[in-house]
């Protein structure tokens, strides 16, 4: 592969823009090398500025189930846009588009737009605050739900303190609220909850984590979380950014069972325009202005653009049940064929995968929480894959801690030639 023209503009980008990119993990500082920079999409398919092809698995972080520029979601945006882009007024598709997803998504009444899944769980929080009236949350290390305050926090001294800053201009305040626990750990949110009786408002998390690589949730640790956060009155948060709309029609609380009192959206909910969402039971949902006392609010939420595109997805999912069955399926055989080509060049591995949402951890050993993500990521091996598969024309996140998205526009036969590949770069590790 030639990457000049991507270097080029790198070096260009990063002379007005902090680090090159808009959004860190695109720097490709975790897997070294310079990002290439893309040019245009179709379908199963990204092609970069120096004129490369690449089979994407990425999938703009997921929201484009059914393929770049799929033709109803593009045509939807341009009809909009001829009768103008933002209005900051009410527009009678936001209302469509409420319906629609009121009625796919389980135990939700009312639904509130925001512009990003940072927006949506940072909106989330506060809501649970306001109506629970206790200021404490908890969190799971390795779930990522935004880049607000609240969520960048870091394990504290011992399991059962609350955690300290990540980043600096998060304050000790802050910090002290979020309690950190750790994913698929129930007796860990039971020792919390009890040292901080009485102060917790809601339990955050990603219901499937896709920010440490893929790991599903173990049986019963989310009917757990449910069983705790009744028995106290703590709201139940669901993180859906990557998972709603995705592994089913109405999402995790499908899929799984499991019924959260808020869910956050992003990302599907705008068919891959800047959009983001969270829902609730109707109660829950009217302590929002201009109601309620919770204030939210945003010029752009609603914007007529990401409502079009996003109105368009959601009606293709909800008419065409049978696309998540057929995304699920390519997933399963890209497992398999995967873990069939690392097994014979005797790499070790472990494959996670639920539903359209997959990852390959270079690790024998389980991985179901972020140490043993972290732990899987620290030989290196995956820094190595990386830059083999994007060799072969396979882009996938250049990140280990990242899951891979599959989409309805993947055939099989790219399923073959990423199988393929990942045997061809095998045999390099």
């Amino acid at each position: 592969m030639i990457y000049k023209r991507s270097s080029e503009l790198f070096a260009n980008a990063k002379k007005v823009i902090p680090g090159g990119v808009n959004s860190p993990v695109r720097a490709f500082k975790a897997v070294g090398g310079d990002p290439i920079f893309i040019k245009k999409a179709k379908g199963a398919y990204i092609y970069d500025e120096d004129g490369n092809k690449y089979i994407d698995y990425i999938n703009s972080w997921g929201p484009l189930i059914l393929g770049h520029a799929h033709k109803p979601v593009v045509d939807a945006v341009i009809e909009k846009a001829k009768n103008g882009t933002s209005f900051g007024t009410p527009t009678e598709i936001e209302t469509k588009i409420a319906e629609l997803a009121v009625e796919m998504v389980p135990n939700i009444d009312k639904i509130r737009m925001v512009n990003s899944g940072t927006e949506a769980c940072m909106s989330a929080v506060r809501l649970a605050r306001g109506f629970t009236g206790k200021e404490k949350i908890i969190k799971f290390a390795g779930c990522y739900h935004g880049h607000s305050d609240s969520f960048l926090i870091q394990a504290g001294s011992g399991a059962m303190t609350f955690g300290t800053p990540n980043s600096p201009g998060v304050t000790q305040g802050t910090a002290k609220d979020t309690l950190l626990a750790s994913y698929n750990d129930l007796e860990n949110v039971k020792q919390l909850i009890e040292n901080n009786r009485d102060q917790i408002a809601c339990i955050i998390i990603e219901p499937v984590a896709g920010n440490m690589g893929c790991v599903p949730p173990k049986k019963g640790f989310l009917e757990g979380l449910r069983r705790l956060c009744n028995e106290t009155g703590i709201l139940l948060i669901f993180d859906e950014v990557m998972t709603g709309f995705r592994l089913a029609a109405g999402g995790v609380q499908e899929r799984l069972g499991v019924n959260a009192d808020i869910i956050c959206f992003g990302k599907v909910i705008g068919g891959g325009l800047p959009v983001g969402a969270f829902a609730a039971r109707k109660e829950i949902m009217d302590y929002l202005a201009p109601i309620g006392p919770v204030y939210q609010a945003g010029t752009l939420s609603g914007n007529p653009l990401a409502m079009a595109a996003g109105l368009a997805m959601l009606t293709e999912l909800h008419k065409n049940p049978k696309i998540f069955e057929s995304i699920d399926k390519k997933t399963e055989y890209l497992h398999q064929g995967i873990e069939k080509a690392l097994k014979k060049n005797q790499v070790p591995h472990t494959i996670n995968r639920e539903g359209s949402m997959i990852s390959v951890h270079f690790s024998e050993e389980p991985v179901t929480d972020f140490d043993s993500s972290a732990k899987a990521a620290l030989n290196g091996i995956f820094n190595k894959f990386f830059h083999g598969m994007l060799e072969h024309g396979i882009y996938i996140a250049p990140s280990a801690f990242e899951t891979w998205f599959i989409s309805e526009a993947l055939s099989y036969k790219d399923l073959d030639k990423t199988i393929s590949a990942v045997g061809k770069v095998a045999k390099l590790l």
